[in-house]
């Protein structure tokens, strides 16, 4: 079954960690994940980290490292090595940019369970193409956002890494091509919530019957009147869709 990624897309840490208390504390049947991107970060920095950790979260740091190889693989060393479960670099970074951060994380695994320090090592996700583009806004890309994410993830099935950040709708073709690829989807409305800046979006209940892995859901459940009630529903939706898979 698919699981459910909170988006804690807040500006400090109070409000981040109250509402990660809150849905931590509920009685609900829910792996905890989060997600921390890149304002609550730049706001918090890694104490934060070690905060969610104590709640007992998962944390998916999603910065979409993008640069040389060497300041990638830096960069993602110093994520693991701060305690994230799931991290995410640019597939279009290429492949010596991609196989630079695998064999970095690599190595922080050799090392930490050489220490008796192993906590399991961390997930390395690419992202293909952001699910707030619409057909002919990607500069520079002739292919549409789904064709290109197709194309992408792909060539990161190869690369090394763990699995895609995609759109709910690129799942079943990605999937087909790298049946062992994680998909991890943004972009998540229920039915009726508004889209907002998202051009490509899907609902829960079809994303999880699509075969994706993890959805990322953020303001429909953090700006929600009672966020627990609204965990609860697309939790719901989500147990309640066969895989297509």
């Amino acid at each position: 079954m698919s699981q459910l990624v909170v988006a804690l897309d807040m500006p400090d840490k109070t409000a981040a960690m109250a509402m990660a208390g809150r849905l931590r504390e509920a009685d609900l049947a829910w792996k905890p994940w989060c997600k921390v991107g890149m304002e609550l970060f730049t706001a918090c920095g890694p104490a934060l980290l070690e905060s969610l950790n104590k709640l007992g979260y998962k944390i998916f740091l999603d910065l979409k490292f993008y640069d040389i190889p060497n300041t990638v693989a830096g960069a993602v060393r110093a994520a693991a090595a701060a305690g994230v479960h799931m991290l995410t670099v640019h597939c279009q970074g290429g492949e010596r940019m991609c196989r630079s951060a695998r064999q970095s994380l690599d190595a922080l695994d050799a090392e930490s369970r050489e220490g008796s320090l192993h906590n399991g090592q961390a997930l390395l996700i690419g992202v293909t193409a952001l699910t707030s583009f619409a057909p002919g806004e990607m500069p520079g890309i002739a292919l549409t956002p789904a064709a290109f994410a197709v194309s992408l993830a792909s060539k990161a099935a190869g690369w090394g890494l763990d699995g895609v950040v995609c759109a709910g709708v690129d799942v079943k073709k990605i999937k087909l091509a790298s049946p062992h690829l994680r998909c991890i989807c943004p972009g998540i409305r229920p039915q009726g919530f508004e889209a907002g800046d998202q051009r490509r979006s899907m609902t829960p209940d079809k994303a999880a019957a699509a075969g994706a892995d993890y959805l990322v859901v953020g303001r429909p459940i953090v700006a929600a009147a009672d966020p627990v009630v609204a965990l609860r529903s697309i939790l719901e939706s989500i147990a309640s869709q066969p895989r297509m898979t």
